[in-house]
């Protein structure tokens, strides 16, 4: 039998990514075979999951997913003795209207598997009131059940025992309370966490954290709190059709953002993916029939990625009778030119038109369903295609074709329709899974 928990919190920045790897590693370290997910578009944790784990981890997301999806997913974990999904943003946070099982929310996901949620609360600030925002949460959604809390970053004795006092009287069981301890946090930058493969620190950043929560948190009272159920892999499973048989993509700190169950599907299908790296200045494999650039910090890298000329070169020829497509990052490169923060324009591909910058940051976030007005690997005209845009470049011209139309999660038309030249297209939004 496999126990389930959710780790979740009233908002985003309280320590649910630090807890979900510590208790990871805490009960890897005690034999026991733990599998994490995550909720959300989150291209990054799951990397950091698998560190803590040494198993890989995947997204599930009720907006864009269908249940029989999601239930594919989590059945990676029936092998394991615990699942634990890390949630994204506050626990009932989604966008307007409901996509095709939610509206994206952590809710939904613990609602739909059956699984209790472990709230992360933090109490800087404030004490009695850290029980009402509990109590609220665990009140707001009928199917969704509370296993207890953990405190995060509370500041003495007498401060724990205010709030653990206060939470005993609505009935919240405290299963930890973590002192601050700035020696395991993680670093950050513009787009989330500085991603586990740039990190050489990062194993033993979770051994830390694993060490630190051992010692403030109730282990066996955590593991008691999941609920047992036995996850049987769905019938259907992801129904992804690959962009091509034989798909070289572009692979390394500039191009890294790329959902796991999306390569996992490729594979499933039958494709053979074959990596490389730009920033190696490498190119696409010649025997490849298509080129995929996915998302990632090329904006760090502009300037190596400019001066490149092997791996620019190549790709200009193999776009000159096979598909390339970009996703952000990558649509960015086939991009005729790129802005970085410190004004200095890098010559990109140029087998797009799109100019990026970012001189002047400006938040692009949301959900987002494109119809295909033309052809794309793997998808014809008129393919719905469900995706998640999250950048912070500003977009200085994008004179070419219009990809698709593409609205945002309560259906209103976006600038951001991506574009298409030639062999060449792409879009801002990072695909998760295909409307059907």
């Amino acid at each position: 039998m496999t126990a389930g928990l959710v780790i979740s919190a009233p908002a985003s920045g309280v320590g649910k990514t630090t807890l979900t790897l510590a208790l990871a590693r805490a009960y890897r370290n005690r034999g026991v075979r733990v599998q994490c997910l995550k909720s959300g578009p989150d291209y990054i944790d799951p990397a950091f999951h698998a560190v803590a784990t040494g198993r890989a981890s995947v997204n599930i997301d009720s907006w864009a997913m269908a249940r029989e999806a999601i239930a594919h997913l989590a059945g990676r974990g029936a092998d394991a003795d615990l699942v634990l999904a890390e949630g994204s943003m506050g626990l009932f946070d989604g966008v307007a209207a409901r996509g095709v099982s939610g509206t994206g929310a952590t809710a939904d996901i613990a609602e739909m598997m059956g699984w209790p949620v472990l709230l992360v609360i933090d109490p800087s600030g404030q004490a009695q009131t850290a029980a009402a925002v509990a109590a609220g949460l665990r009140d707001f959604r009928a199917g969704v059940r509370l296993a207890g809390v953990v405190l995060n970053r509370v500041a003495s004795a007498r401060h724990e025992a205010l709030v653990r006092n206060a939470m005993a009287g609505a009935g919240i069981p405290v299963l930890g309370s973590l002192p601050r301890h700035a020696e395991i946090a993680l670093p950050k930058r513009h787009l989330g966490l500085v991603q586990a493969e740039e990190q050489a620190q990062i194993d033993g950043l979770i051994d830390e954290a694993a060490r630190f929560v051992a010692e403030h948190v109730d282990l066996d009272a955590v593991l008691r709190s999941a609920r047992a159920s036995s996850p049987q892999p769905a019938v259907r499973g992801l129904d992804i059709t690959p962009p091509g048989q034989r798909i070289a993509l572009a692979r390394d700190a500039a191009f890294s953002f790329v959902y796991p169950h999306m390569l996992e599907a490729w594979r499933a299908a039958g494709a053979e993916i074959m990596t490389f790296s730009p920033l190696a200045d490498e190119g696409p494999d010649a025997d490849a029939d298509v080129c995929w650039l996915p998302g990632g910090y090329p904006e760090l890298h502009a300037g190596q990625l400019a001066a490149n000329r092997r791996f620019l070169g190549q790709l200009r020829a193999f776009a000159e009778t096979r598909p390339v497509h970009g996703e952000c990052g990558g649509y960015m490169v086939l991009g005729a030119a790129l802005t970085d923060a410190d004004g200095v324009r890098h010559e990109m591909a140029g087998l797009l038109g799109l100019e990026t910058s970012y001189a002047k940051r400006r938040m692009h976030l949301g959900y987002r369903l494109a119809e295909l007005a033309a052809p794309m690997p793997g998808h014809g005209p008129g393919a719905r295609l469900r995706g998640h845009e999250f950048h912070y470049s500003t977009i200085i011209a994008q004179p070419d074709t219009p990809l698709a139309v593409v609205r945002d999660a309560t259906g209103t038309i976006v600038a951001e329709t991506g574009s298409r030249r030639g062999c060449a297209t792409g879009t801002f939004f990072h695909l998760i899974a295909e409307d059907r």
